[in-house]
């Protein structure tokens, strides 16, 4: 028998033996975690009943362990919360008399204590009145006395919890609101509270709650585990700074870790993170069932009056809203449609990922754990639909964030991405950063997701984002590793050499811009030659631009200001200058294909509009063991020609709007054929599009409806706004607004402008009308949609064919801007 076991069998009541006891439990190296609080909790019961028997108890009174104590989980320094329970018939000078005798000896040890003295009646009116007390009751537990007294009123008490759950758990909702908003959010501080930050014991105390409301339950798997190892991080930290603290400074994170036998403090903090990000998402995941639930119940009786009268009334239908092909929208949340196979459709996760957050609602948990346990995995490289939904899931701005904590929750991410697994949970100790790597790396998407109309590739600038900080889960220069990882997950992606090359080198130098410009100077020529040098070209620096302004504003507000953006500006303009030495491409030199020149052909011979539709695909960036063929699917390919006349682009995008067609690129170019009248123009328009859900309309509908349209028998304006108050598109982001510029010196036979917006149905349309309404001519456009966000080109002269002056470009410009708010 041990030392410890003798104690706690001794009935010795006085301190000197508790505490002999108490400090032998706590400096066994044998005993820690669950069994030491446990046993710490026996070892206090043992002698709170010797005190309470000592004292000779009148009849009717028991003591009663609450809260942690209650739930027999006694940290080191923890409190003891203690209710002196009296059925009201002894004398109440016994009765205090009683009570001095269990709190002084508390006291005189120098432990915490939380004390009252009531009746049943008198607890259950205090519950009543404050919610505290209501859930530290939830686990009151008879230590001594007259446990049939104690146990009469935890029964009672749970029972009006159940009762009064409708009007306690909003209650409860907003303390916890309100405490988050204060504390912050345990899985990225630094120097986190364990209890009352978000995350924390406090929130894993109200899941309890909610689950004894018998209204919701939270997701268990995990839950218990980070409980446990939260409660562990208090007890070392406890016993290493001998103090009642649940604050774990910067300072004791060492001497914790090594209490924990963790290897540093980074792997403290990482595990502590890990453990709040399952609390704070099932706590997510609850709250919003508990609102569904109390929601639900609210409007049972206008329902009910709704119904009477009317035999064989039985439950409306649930309304599911499409959003994607195989996802909708089912009571305000995002789920599967029910002929959603994600065993079949590898793509599933990021589309039904990508309506969430571009609907700004939740991915229910159902649904995410399906997708998780039974989606095929996506191909390598991935095919063009998943890269676009990627896109789109990044742009989706502060909605992208909640759907992405829950892919991350199961496991979704690091399966798509394999190097996400390093900066998971990562500490960063730079005290200017606000968030771990891997939520510094979201938020930097986020922020990014407000600059893409500065930049002519959205997608790139979204996905660099995600990657600029990935090398961070490596040894030596994360810029540097970073640079190896980016190019690898951006061919993983799907992204071609190029593209994969462009990433590769913003990453690299996703620093250069913000180092450079504040510890150099900027008018030593060698300086700006440098940083051309390493960006190579326009495109890449408009990138690295965004990017630096988007990391800055990511990382905490002392990253970013003033005086740094004016610096970075400064150096963007002159490494711009250095870059712009050669006229760029023009955009009308390539020469159409053989099946443009054929269609516009027979479009000049019948004078029609002709028509091609079908599937189309490209060559892999490397064919791969998962695409042996070398071949990627790159949507449906839709080739139109008709002869040149007025109103054809705006004609083409709204009949493919009223088709819930999305226009995944397009491309309109002008051809000069000989014909018995002399040379006549044709147009040819190559669109790639997609089906917003279900399936492609037939070639011949699409050829009427445009017939239609240019004749001015389908009024496309009416019909699209008719359906849009039919069936109103959910925006859950706050898009920025469009913006709208002339490219100087782009092209010397045209004006060329450059729209960039939010991809929308009926975008392009719009765009359309308004440059019909400013009498120029279109001579050619290219149009790519990349993830939300589309960016156009569009080359416009006069009617005479010359390009438009300065200001009248100017001018068109800030009207086509205008028009499209």
């Amino acid at each position: 028998m041990t030392s410890l076991e003798v104690s706690e069998e001794t009935e010795e009541p006085g301190p000197g033996g508790y505490a002999a006891a108490r400090l032998l439990l706590l400096h066994e190296k044998e005993r820690s975690g669950p069994p030491r609080r446990a046993a710490l909790a026996r070892l206090t019961d043992t002698w709170l009943a010797g005190l309470f028997a000592a004292a000779a108890p009148p009849r009717g009174t028991a003591l009663v362990a609450v809260g942690g104590y209650g739930r027999a989980e006694l940290s080191p320094r923890s409190d003891l919360d203690l209710l002196l329970l009296h059925d009201g018939s002894a004398d109440k000078t016994a009765v205090a008399a009683l009570a001095d005798r269990l709190w002084y000896p508390v006291w005189d040890l120098g432990l915490a204590l939380d004390h009252s003295v009531r009746t049943p009646a008198e607890a259950r009116a205090t519950a009543s009145d404050d919610l505290k007390v209501h859930l530290g009751l939830l686990d009151a537990r008879p230590v001594a006395g007259d446990h049939g007294l104690a146990t009469a009123l935890r029964t009672t008490v749970l029972a009006d919890w159940r009762n009064q759950a409708p009007g306690r758990l909003p209650e409860l909702d907003a303390l916890c609101r309100e405490r988050a908003e204060r504390t912050g959010e345990l899985q990225y501080l630094l120097e986190p509270d364990l209890k009352e930050a978000r995350g924390g014991l406090r929130d894993a105390q109200a899941l309890r709650a909610v689950a004894a409301s018998w209204l919701a339950d939270a997701p268990r798997e995990g839950l218990d585990a980070a409980r446990r190892r939260l409660l562990d991080v208090r007890d070392a930290l406890h016993l290493t700074t001998g103090r009642a603290t649940d604050r774990l400074a910067l300072q004791e994170q060492d001497a914790v870790a090594a209490e924990l036998g963790l290897l540093d403090a980074d792997t403290l903090l990482r595990e502590v993170y890990e453990a709040a990000r399952t609390i704070a998402y099932a706590t997510d995941v609850t709250w919003r069932e508990v609102n569904r639930v109390l929601k639900a119940r609210s409007s049972r009786p206008r329902l009910r009056a709704l119904l009477s009268g009317r035999s064989g009334a039985g439950k409306p239908p649930v309304e599911r809203t499409p959003l994607a092909e195989g996802v909708v929208e089912m009571d305000g949340e995002v789920v599967l449609a029910r002929a959603a196979r994600p065993e079949r459709d590898p793509v599933l996760p990021l589309r039904a990922a990508a309506a969430a957050a571009q609907s700004a609602l939740p991915l229910s948990l159902h649904a995410v754990r399906r997708l998780a346990a039974t989606a095929k995995p996506l191909p390598v490289p991935w095919p063009a639909e998943a890269r676009e939904e990627l896109v789109t899931l990044l742009g989706a701005g502060e909605a992208t964030v909640p759907v992405w904590e829950a892919l991350e929750a199961e496991g979704l991410v690091t399966r798509l991405l394999p190097d996400w697994e390093r900066v998971r949970c990562r500490p960063q100790r730079n005290p200017v950063h606000t968030w771990t790597v891997d939520r510094h790396l979201v938020e930097t998407a986020v922020r990014a997701a407000a600059l893409t109309r500065r930049v002519g590739r959205p997608d790139l600038l979204l996905v660099a984002a995600l990657l600029h900080d990935i090398g961070k889960g490596w040894p030596g220069d994360h810029s540097v590793a970073g640079e190896t990882i980016a190019r690898d997950l951006a061919a993983r992606i799907g992204f071609d050499r190029t593209d994969a090359a462009t990433l590769a080198t913003v990453v690299r130098h996703h620093l250069l811009l913000v180092e450079t410009a504040t510890r150099r100077d900027l008018d030593d020529p060698a300086t700006v030659h440098s940083v051309a040098t390493a960006v190579g070209t326009v495109g890449t620096l408009e990138l690295l631009h965004a990017l630096t302004e988007a990391d800055a504003l990511a990382t905490g507000p002392a990253a970013w200001s003033g005086w740094r953006a004016l610096l970075v500006d400064d150096l963007v303009k002159r490494v711009a200058g250095v870059l712009t030495g050669e006229e760029p491409p023009d955009p009308e030199a390539a020469a159409p294909s053989a099946e443009q020149e054929r269609l516009a052909v027979e479009a000049l011979r019948t004078g029609e509009p002709v028509l091609a539709l079908h599937a189309r695909t490209e060559p892999p960036a490397e064919p791969g063991p998962t695409d042996p063929d070398g071949a990627e699917p790159v949507g449906v390919e839709l080739v139109i020609a008709l002869p040149e006349r007025p109103g054809v682009l705006p004609a083409v995008a709204g009949v493919l709007a009223l088709h819930r067609l999305t226009v995944r690129a397009a491309d309109l170019r002008a051809v000069d054929l000989p014909s018995e009248l002399g040379t006549r123009p044709v147009l040819v328009l190559d669109w790639r599009v997609a089906a917003e859900y279900g399936s492609l309309p037939e070639a011949a509908r699409l050829r009427t409806d445009l017939v239609r349209a240019l004749d001015g028998t389908l009024d496309i304006p009416a019909r699209l706004a008719e359906r849009e108050a039919a069936y109103p598109r959910r925006r859950g982001l706050t898009a920025p607004p469009p913006r709208v510029t002339v490219a100087p010196a782009a092209s010397h036979r045209a004006s060329v402008i450059e729209v960039r917006a939010q991809d929308a149905p009926g975008l392009l349309h719009r765009i359309g009308r308004a440059l019909e309404g400013a009498d120029v001519r279109v001579r050619s456009a290219h149009v790519s949609t990349l993830g939300a966000n589309a960016v156009d080109t569009l080359y416009v002269t006069r009617p005479d064919g010359s390009p438009l002056p300065d200001e009248e470009a100017i001018d068109l410009a800030r009207a086509l801007e205008e028009a499209l708010r």
